[in-house]
């Protein structure tokens, strides 16, 4: 294995003789303000393309090359999902078991999905959960232990099995799984069963594997204004790699557009290797048969697999997924019937357009299709509603007052968050909540209008909004996606 890789790393000079995707991925770039980004594709097992866009940070003059760490986001979702599948060729876990087997202590807010969610629904987002439910809560200083006994006080959306909810933290609880049944933490697992024997050397997880091998690379926000795309340097707390760490299993791996070549050539392979089979080829169909339909147009159709999206429109059959953490964008994608696979990596936050038209160009050339320019027809697009938004951001609502200060002032008790300190500072609000071990939990709150107020935690806003109920003070707590976890109320 190892062997391999290294001839491959020796091929990059020749590949300036194989078909050129850069002009494309610079203009992508160029449309979308992309401070830097990779693309690397492979074909009938061997690497084709592989090049470096822009710098690591805006003025750095530092290039982005093939081995350039980024963030993969949730391509990781897939790297889990194949941790469970050797799992069950080992016969230590089975799809269709019970979490509560592997995890007794596992609750959620329905006690029949308590006892009957199976293993398998946890890769699919079929748990009922409301979309993206408890996704921002480890940005307020939770880690995995504090989310995972949070999810007994989600109400969900819906019927368990019955509908697509994408949701990142139960793959808390598949993490928790892997770990119980092998005695080994999930990022040993990875090491030892997929990075080093793919031989991703540089390829790790969450904050301490980013801040070790980044050398530079620096996530960036994508802002519209005006109709021109902004990208700034994100800093500090606002790279919200402690959340990287706790989404961990759905969404903190690091890796290159290299290193992801060989994620590519497993999947293209059957789970076989150099001779080594890593995944035997009745589990690496299982994660490549879609499950549950996501989406459908009159020219497409997508189904969501364990952790990968499998788009049938009428042209080809393509699978792949996308990854966003705070800054960087992803996404990996192959198509087997062309043994074609290719990573797109990027170090700003633009929207799902720009990577897809890297994804449809590269596809479209080894169909022999005529040319399109996604990227093109996607901007005109974006950019006139982002301007619609931005008109209505304008309308300036009716100025309300808050109440005097220090009506708000005071201890907060929540039934799963725990307690929330708000003072009053040199006439300022403050909110001290999340863990008490968290170094940056106290935070100045800004009014927004009337009983609203904002505040910054972690790289996200929150929005909390007061009322009195039962004659005690409350506040609700806006987690951005409408998990209905109860309300703040102040402790007498």
């Amino acid at each position: 294995m190892k062997k391999h890789f290294l001839l491959t790393l020796f091929l990059f000079p020749a590949l300036l003789g194989a078909q050129d995707f850069a002009p494309y991925a610079q203009q992508v770039a160029k449309e979308w303000n992309i401070t830097g980004s990779a693309l690397a594709v492979i074909k009938n097992d061997s690497i084709v393309f592989v090049q470096g866009f822009g710098e690591k940070r805006n003025g750095s003059s530092l290039p982005v090359d093939g081995s350039t760490v980024f963030q993969i986001g949730s391509v990781s979702k897939s790297f889990t999902a194949t941790l469970m599948a050797m799992l069950v060729d080992d016969g230590l876990v089975n799809w269709n078991d019970p979490v509560k087997w592997y995890l007794p202590d596992f609750a959620m807010y329905d006690p029949w999905v308590t006892d009957n969610l199976e293993v398998r629904d946890l890769f699919l987002h079929r748990s009922g959960l409301p979309e993206q439910a408890g996704t921002y809560i480890p940005c307020l200083g939770y880690d995995r232990n504090d989310v995972y006994r949070m999810l007994r006080f989600i109400p969900p959306a819906n019927s368990v099995r019955t509908t697509y909810g994408y949701n990142n933290v139960l793959f808390i609880v598949a993490q928790k799984i892997i770990e119980a049944v092998t005695g080994k933490s999930w990022e040993e697992n990875l090491q030892e069963r997929i990075f080093t024997p793919l031989g991703m050397h540089n390829t790790s997880t969450n904050k301490e594997g980013f801040l070790a091998s980044a050398n530079g690379n620096t996530p960036h926000e994508t802002t519209v204004r005006q109709g021109k795309i902004r990208t700034v340097p994100m800093e500090g707390e606002e790279q919200a790699l402690h959340w990287l760490t706790v989404i961990g299993a759905a969404g903190g791996i690091n890796s290159t557009v290299t290193d992801m070549m060989q994620w590519c050539r497993l999947h293209l392979s059957n789970g076989v290797v150099e001779g080594d089979t890593l995944l035997s080829e009745v589990q690496m169909n299982y994660l490549h048969r879609g499950q549950l339909i996501t989406s459908q147009t009159d020219t497409k159709t997508n189904i969501y697999a364990p952790c990968w999206f499998v788009e049938q429109n009428n042209r080809y059959r393509v699978w792949f997924h996308t990854g966003t953490t705070w800054g960087f964008t992803a996404i990996c994608a192959f198509v087997p019937e062309l043994d074609l696979g290719l990573m797109w990596l990027s170090n700003c936050e633009p929207p799902s357009e720009p990577r897809y038209a890297i994804m449809r160009h590269v596809i479209d050339y080894y169909m022999d299709l005529p040319f399109q320019d996604y990227s093109g027809q996607a901007l005109e697009k974006f950019l006139a509603q982002a301007a619609e938004r931005e008109k209505k951001e304008q309308a300036v609502p009716v100025p309300e007052p808050s109440a005097p200060y220090p009506h708000y002032v005071g201890t907060y008790g929540h039934q799963c968050l725990g307690e929330a300190v708000i003072t009053l500072e040199d006439g300022h609000l403050y909110i001290a909540l999340g863990p008490d071990d968290f170094p940056n939990r106290k935070h100045l709150m800004t009014h927004v209008n009337g009983e609203t107020f904002r505040f910054r935690s972690g790289g996200s806003a929150f929005t909390l909004k007061f009322a009195m109920e039962d004659h005690l003070l409350t506040f609700d707590l806006d987690l951005k996606q409408n998990e209905n976890m109860g309300l703040w109320r102040a402790l007498k």
